[in-house]
């Protein structure tokens, strides 16, 4: 009696709170205009708001995105002489280059992303400094004011509802990436997945293993295990090209061993309109057919007309059964870059000068895919590549940092500051894996451009080590060595959780 007595006793006391953790928490919570939160009405009418910063405060960045180009922002923004403040729907950056492979279990989909607080620690350390799990929904440059929406991620019976805040910012970066483009094909957002996001790889993973083991049930005739195991790529860019070749790997070396029975059922489509790998060299081009038809990759050269849920219907009028369907036709601007009343650049993003300012407005950036350059500036929009996106941040970085310095990080300061060089691109090179330790370097500057261009397992370990030693942080880079390691020994994870 007496221990249940005081365990009671110890369970019902009230925690004590020192007088520095109540002032840091007022500190924090008098920043926001809020209203009550118990009542639903009030908070449509009167919605939370961080509002401008004050004299006394450090200037605010706030930043649209985690993505490539934004990630990189905020990793070289200086945090003593900004707040920084990201809004975005994942709180985590993504390494596409090596998101094929988490498809076919070769690595696991945590080695590929990395949580925004550990590219920006200022995020979760400094009291002006936030990360907020939403999506922007409107910007009122004039009050330099942006609106946005949080995003909950519950579905059901029970969904979480959605809040409604604003964000006032001394300076906005507007790098909320593209969306994957569908060209109004019907049915491609329904039946098809796309891989851009590790939830998607995670979608192709649990499809790919439950068509596997569904076409192993009794009773399944002939046709339909046909359909179950016909993998379909759409898209011959680099992406389309990697997926199918990592899939063609997990064929031939895990499918054959663990799914014996169905092993001459599964089979991979890759349709596209054009020539697959178009910004690579001829020579690299021709060398990646030949690998992908030895691997057993069926290349389909179509366009898609329309797309039902166990087929797609090409131009020619062609039917294509599959049983699963991965969309990777490039990108286009997203609904909220479309929305946004701004100068664009051709093909809809959002245009900007030379120095990524969005013309016409004050404090206002634009960087990734989002963002192009304006006609008025004679330069050509560049490609939605990764290295473009990051070269971008880092250049807008220190562009921010020097105005920092310069004491024009205040809203409508930096008129008249001295900003520098404009940001200039050079392209580095491409490099793509095609599956059995096979991969293409190409490093032009251009298509055009003379240089060097390599294939075969040579290049194939060059692109491994390139992308080891650019994986985002230390962490990562060992768990990717680990899982590569683990998979060359052991064969892929093939669970489906």
């Amino acid at each position: 009696m007496f221990r249940f007595g005081s365990l009671m006793k110890n369970s019902v006391a009230k925690p004590k709170r020192t007088t520095g953790t109540t002032n840091l928490l007022l500190t924090s919570l008098s920043r926001f205009s809020t209203a009550s939160l118990g009542d639903p009405l009030l908070q449509e009418a009167q919605p939370s708001t961080l509002g401008p910063t004050k004299p006394d405060e450090k200037p605010r960045v706030v930043v649209l995105g985690s993505g490539w180009a934004g990630c990189r922002l905020m990793k070289g923004l200086d945090p003593n002489l900004y707040d920084i403040v990201c809004v975005s729907p994942r709180n985590h950056m993504v390494f596409t280059p090596l998101l094929a492979s988490t498809c076919v279990g070769t690595l696991e989909f945590r080695s590929v992303a990395e949580p925004i607080a550990r590219i920006q620690p200022a995020i979760s350390r400094a009291p002006g400094s936030y990360f907020f799990l939403a999506n922007c929904v409107g910007l009122d440059a004039d009050s330099h004011e942006v609106h946005c929406e949080t995003v909950t991620g519950v579905d059901g019976p029970n969904p979480l509802n959605t809040w409604r805040f604003k964000l006032s910012y001394d300076k906005l970066v507007i790098a909320s990436g593209a969306q994957a483009s569908t060209f109004g094909i019907n049915g491609v957002k329904e039946h098809a997945i796309f891989l851009r996001e590790v939830h998607h790889a995670q979608e192709i993973r649990r499809k790919l293993l439950l068509n596997l083991m569904l076409s192993d049930v009794p009773g399944i005739s002939e046709e339909e295990k046909r359909r179950l195991l016909h993998c379909v790529v759409v898209g011959g860019g680099p992406t389309g090209v990697e997926f199918s070749g990592e899939l063609s790997d997990f064929i031939m070396k895990d499918v054959h061993q663990r799914y014996a029975h169905v092993k001459d059922y599964i089979h991979v489509t890759l349709i596209e309109a054009n020539e697959i790998l178009s910004s690579f060299d001829d020579r690299l081009r021709h060398y990646a057919i030949k690998q992908l038809t030895t691997s057993g990759v069926r290349l389909v050269r179509g366009v898609v007309k329309d797309v039902k849920p166990q087929k797609l219907i090409l131009s020619d009028g062609s039917e294509v059964p599959y049983g699963l369907l991965v969309w990777s036709t490039g990108v286009g601007p997203s609904p909220f870059v479309s929305s946004l009343q701004l100068p664009k650049a051709p093909g809809g993003r959002i245009g900007i000068d030379e120095w990524l300012r969005v013309p016409s407005v004050q404090d206002v950036f634009s960087i990734g895919d989002c963002s192009g350059f304006v006609e008025g500036t004679g330069k050509p929009v560049l490609p939605a590549l990764a290295q473009v996106a990051e070269r971008q941040g880092k250049y807008l970085a220190e562009l921010l940092n020097k105005i920092g310095k310069a004491e024009g990080g205040r809203a409508n300061s930096a008129k008249d500051i001295e900003i520098g060089d404009p940001f200039v691109y050079k392209h580095l090179g491409s490099m793509a894996t095609i599956g059995r330790y096979k991969a293409l370097v190409d490093l032009r500057e251009s298509k055009e451009a003379k240089g060097l261009s390599l294939a075969g397992f040579a290049s194939w370990f060059i692109w491994r080590s390139a992308y080891l030693t650019r994986v985002i942080s230390w962490r990562n880079r060992f768990y990717v060595a680990i899982n590569w390691l683990t998979t060359l020994v052991f064969g892929r994870d093939i669970s489906r959780i």
